[in-house]
């Protein structure tokens, strides 16, 4: 046999798969009806079908992915980019020119603007101002008195940002308008995302005028706010400075509308998730008083009976592991989706060019394969030894990747800050009328979270 007569084997790629359907459409809404009536507990219920599962979403198509690896994969690929479902239910509020809707080229020269503010060594500068608001939380409570999580923890989260990164005088008016907006504006995006009826949400219905209303106060809050800053002839060196000198790709001033849904992305997802976080936080502390007891014995362990400082926060251990914990069981963005660029796969699966691909961190970050006890609260899970049993990707509340979220240093620094001084003078009990249950939109808080501060 010569070498010539001897024929190469073709080696082919194997055939991609098409994704199973999942079970239980409806006519016309597809499973659009599950992901309204139970949301939670649909998009957990896929992993049981496969890790890419084919959803309808009225008459559309959507992918939804189920495992650790693949929502890295997805978030780290080129093939995939910001959009899909729930960024065009967000355009709305976000607009199309701000970074958080933003790929591309615009996309980059937008982190390159606003990152400079987050970098890890920026981060110190915001804490006196994170003392301040945490500690003034705890002085403005009284005990034994009532405290309506839902506007307390919106309160704080936007004074800290906009003090922080705005340098403004938005107090507690603005806090409480922005609290109420945002309430319908998510509830009502969510509805857009998940049942897309179009015309049908134009209609003057109640809850459409309703709508309508808080997302216009949004937007004329944000225009005050720049407003002022530009009335002002004042140049402090912050996020809002840098967004009105910033430049465009031929060296031009951005536009009014970039500015605009620049200071949305900073002022409205950042405090709803972040208040969102707070909610569930104190809710955690209700629940387990002794996750409670052993922030304050750490706390004062660090502090000798000072009050707690930011300097502090870094050797916290065990609140910060209270903070992933709560971010893990309770995340304020439980559902995210993205759009493929080109014919390309994901796990085996063939996913076609314009396809949206849907993941939930709410299930995959509660998913029993992944972690033992999966829905028990343990912050320890995250002390080093342990946290090595966490797969890949299992736990990114943040998100990766160029999308990554730019704040997440800040976010953790006064989330942190804030358990540990709360812990630290009070005990918390939910009193009569309060409701822990889940409350689903764009984000997950509870649905009315009253709770009694005791001194300790």
């Amino acid at each position: 046999m010569t070498v010539e007569s001897v024929k190469p084997v073709e080696v082919q790629a194997p055939e991609l798969k098409e994704p199973p359907l999942a079970g239980g459409g409806a006519p016309l809404l597809g499973h659009g009806w599950k992901l309204v009536r139970d949301p939670l507990a649909f998009m957990a219920r896929l992993r049981d079908h496969g890790d890419v599962v084919r959803l309808k979403l009225g008459p559309k198509t959507v992918y939804a992915v189920t495992t650790p690896a693949l929502t890295g994969a997805l978030a780290l690929s080129p093939d995939f980019v910001i959009d899909g479902p729930l960024w065009q239910s967000l355009e709305g509020l976000l607009g199309k020119e701000g970074v958080a809707t933003a790929n591309g080229p615009r996309h980059r020269r937008q982190r390159h603007t606003i990152q400079p503010a987050f970098r890890l060594d920026a981060i110190p500068a915001y804490g006196p101002i994170m003392e301040e608001e945490a500690h003034a939380l705890t002085e403005r409570w009284k005990t034994g008195e009532t405290i309506d999580c839902t506007s307390e923890s919106f309160r704080v989260a936007v004074r800290i940002s906009a003090r922080c990164l705005l340098r403004g005088r938005y107090m507690d008016e603005r806090a409480e308008r922005l609290c109420r907006a945002l309430a319908i504006v998510f509830g009502g995006m969510y509805r857009r995302m998940v049942v897309p009826l179009g015309p049908l949400y134009r209609l003057p219905l109640p809850a459409n005028r309703e709508f309508n209303r808080a997302l216009a106060d949004l937007h004329v809050l944000v225009d005050e706010i720049v407003a002022e800053r530009r009335a002002s002839g004042q140049k402090p060196d912050d996020l809002l400075t840098a967004l009105l000198d910033a430049k465009d790709d031929n060296g031009d001033p951005i536009g009014e509308q970039e500015v605009h849904d620049q200071v949305v992305a900073i002022l409205t997802p950042g405090s709803e998730t972040i208040a969102s976080t707070i909610m569930w936080l104190l809710q955690v502390l209700a629940e387990h008083p002794e996750q409670a007891d052993r922030v304050r014995a750490e706390v004062e362990s660090v502090t000798d009976g000072r009050p707690v400082a930011f300097e502090d926060v870094h050797r916290l251990t065990h609140t910060n592991n209270v903070v992933v914990e709560t971010m893990r069981l309770r995340p304020a963005v439980w559902i995210l989706t993205r759009r493929a660029v080109a014919d390309t796969e994901l796990g085996g699966y063939r996913i076609p060019a314009g396809a949206d691909i849907v993941y939930s961190p709410y299930a995959i970050q509660r998913d029993p394969r992944s972690y033992a006890h999966h829905l028990d609260f343990d912050p320890d899970r995250w002390l080093p030894e342990r946290v090595k049993d966490v797969p890949k990707y299992a736990m990114r509340p943040f998100s990766l990747g160029n999308r990554k979220c730019p704040s997440d240093h800040f976010s953790m620094a006064q989330l942190s800050l804030i358990t540990a001084a709360i812990a630290t003078k009070y005990r918390f009990e939910q009193v009569a009328g309060s409701s822990d249950t889940t409350r689903v939109g764009i984000t997950l808080r509870p649905q009315r979270l009253l709770v009694r501060p005791v001194a300790r």
